[in-house]
């Protein structure tokens, strides 16, 4: 049964950036793990950017309006091998189409028209994580970025001052920090 559902946020993990869509009124969000381009077209959505010129969510927007074809609501159907499905329904005249296409567009078209998002509850009992351990995630990279920054003033300031071997040994730390995010 699908259920209606919000884009929570977009982390960084290991594998890449992933969405996290979380049913209304759930403590449980489902990753979706996606492209850097892909991640990037969803955050512009979200941020309701204008770019100088269109982009392709953009444009099959434009072309879908000028088609007199609104996008009523996504919905992420199910998880087959590791692999999410998506579809778009779409409405033209009073008559619903539903197309299939990858989560990530269906997210990033959805983002920009603020259109309703549905998630099978059988996605999320396979794939759901407790939003808690998705909040734990992401103090920890913040906490590795801070330790980052600040190992990178004080490389910067053992460089200035000419301490090699200091220096070496704080771009070795940072590397092994990086190697975590």
């Amino acid at each position: 049964m699908l259920v209606p559902a919000e884009v929570w946020t977009i982390a960084k993990a290991e594998q890449g950036s992933a969405v996290l869509i979380k049913p209304i009124g759930s403590d449980y969000a489902v990753p979706i793990f996606i492209g850097p381009s892909e991640a990037q077209a969803i955050l512009i959505g979200l941020a309701n950017r204008k770019m100088p010129r269109p982009l392709t969510h953009d444009l099959f927007l434009a072309t879908l309006k000028k088609l007199d074809i609104k996008i009523t609501r996504i919905e992420i159907t199910e998880l087959k091998e590791g692999t999410f499905y998506g579809r778009l329904i779409l409405n033209q005249g009073g008559n619903d189409l539903t197309m299939d296409a990858r989560p990530s567009d269906c997210i990033a078209l959805a983002v920009r028209t603020k259109c309703s998002i549905y998630i099978d509850e059988g996605v999320v009992d396979d794939a759901g994580i407790p939003i808690s351990a998705a909040k734990d995630e992401a103090h920890k990279q913040s906490d590795i970025e801070s330790k980052i920054s600040f190992l990178q003033k004080e490389l910067d300031k053992a460089i200035e001052v000419e301490n090699y071997e200091e220096a070496a040994a704080l771009r070795d730390r940072i590397r092994e920090l990086e190697g975590k995010k």
